[in-house]
């Protein structure tokens, strides 16, 4: 169930923008080149929406892979983002974190892989239980 997780603050006193069109990428047949670039974004501004309750954290497993989250992503966390059934978050259970999907039942909470090779986890009132954070974005490498 233990999944280690590098985190690491969100650093949002610098803006970097980069050129930005917005007029999309063809992922089908090509489209006419656009040599004027509409604006700049800054990807702060665009990821994240809370700064002092956001975090990063580095995925190391592979229980979520049938989500496209793979070991090695990398994670946007808010921590004040409400928890919902079916988000993916950041879990602390018995002494452990893990990141699995959340689904609520009346009585209980199933933390749910998305790789068969990992079983439900499932918590009640027994377990020493919260919910750190939930997933806003994966960002991963090509």
């Amino acid at each position: 169930m233990s999944l280690i997780l590098d985190f690491m603050r969100c650093d949002d006193s610098v803006s970097q923008s980069i050129p930005f069109t917005n007029q999309g990428v063809s992922a089908g047949f090509p489209s006419p080149a656009e040599d004027i670039l509409e604006s700049t974004l800054d990807l702060n501004k665009e990821l994240i929406r809370n700064p002092a309750s956001t975090f990063y954290a580095r995925v190391r497993g592979e229980s979520m892979s049938g989500a496209e989250i793979h070991d090695g992503d990398l994670l946007v966390i808010d921590k004040m983002v409400e928890p919902f059934d079916g988000c993916i978050a950041v879990c602390y259970i018995d002494g452990e974190f893990t990141l699995k999907r959340v689904k609520f039942e009346k009585d209980y909470a199933l933390l749910m892989p998305e790789n068969d090779k990992y079983k439900p986890i499932r918590v009640d009132e027994y377990s020493d239980f919260k919910i750190w954070g939930v997933v806003r974005y994966c960002i991963k490498k090509l």
